[in-house]
């Protein structure tokens, strides 16, 4: 059985407050990229973890999708499967492809071995993996609050416009990028930027990771500027980075970018 895991965008992030446990309090709007890795549950004499594509830095044997599967196997005794995953969502991107990837493994195998587990005991699993696994179990646009596992439904469509991501050759770790983030507790004003057009957002709708990332990497500055540059109406960085994405009216095809950017175009 295959399932297809998709990234997600961060529509404005505002980074509250530390909190005692070490997560951050944060606000933010979680958007379904259609960018996607695979994957695929097989049963076998012992359970492997078997990458392909995008190479994953680490151990693969600290994955989150065998932490996922493990968490389901204590609870429902399910036999030995290899788990294959290849990779296509950029690593260290501020997409959630490892958290997307953990939480299409427990609808999958919630599926394959017929466990009858609900959506709510889905979700209840996925926040045990992870603070935005839990987006992916439910998969539509949310304005997420907590440590990125409190949502709120919101009525929010991009599908008249074109998007481009743009994935710089840099890899933005999370404990990074929170190194060079200055909380703000002053929150509450995305919710009201993102009901103004799109074409309001520039001024309105903030990734407090910016300052810092561009900061420390200017090249990452430097997409953004491109992509309004070339006609998005907003861009932005997409959570922690390193990606960026624009919105655009119109299909285009951008230039002036380093040949060794990944580069997708998603006319929706």
């Amino acid at each position: 059985m295959v399932s297809f895991a998709n990234a997600k965008i961060n529509i404005g992030l505002q980074v509250l407050r530390r909190r005692e446990d070490g997560y951050h309090d944060l606000e933010t709007v979680f958007y379904p990229l259609r960018v996607y890795d695979v994957l695929e549950v097989v049963a076998a004499s012992e359970t492997r973890f078997i990458p392909s594509g995008l190479p994953i830095p680490g151990d693969g044997n600290d994955n989150l999708c065998l932490k996922a599967y493990e968490l389901l196997r204590q609870a429902h005794k399910l036999p030995p499967v290899h788990i294959y995953l290849h990779k296509s969502i950029p690593i260290g991107a501020g997409l959630g492809g490892g958290s997307a990837d953990a939480a299409f493994l427990l609808k999958l195998i919630n599926q394959q071995f017929a466990l009858g587990l609900s959506e709510p005991e889905l979700i209840a699993y996925a926040r045990r993996l992870g603070a935005d696994c839990a987006f992916f179990i439910r998969n539509r646009p949310v304005f997420a609050t907590g440590i990125g596992d409190v949502f709120q439904d919101v009525a929010l469509d991009l599908s008249s416009y074109h998007l481009v991501l743009v994935k710089p050759d840099i890899h933005v770790a999370t404990a990074e990028a929170y190194a060079t983030v200055m909380p703000n507790p002053v929150g509450g004003q995305l919710q009201a930027a993102i009901a103004r057009p799109v074409a309001a957002w520039r001024d309105a709708v903030v990734n407090d990771f910016e300052a810092g990332i561009f900061k420390k990497y200017p090249e990452i500055a430097h997409v953004k500027a491109l992509l309004y540059e070339q006609g998005a109406l907003f861009a932005a960085m997409s959570g922690s980075g390193s990606s960026v994405y624009g919105l655009f009216n119109e299909q285009v095809e951008l230039s002036g970018l380093d040949p060794g950017y990944k580069v997708f175009y998603i006319n929706n």
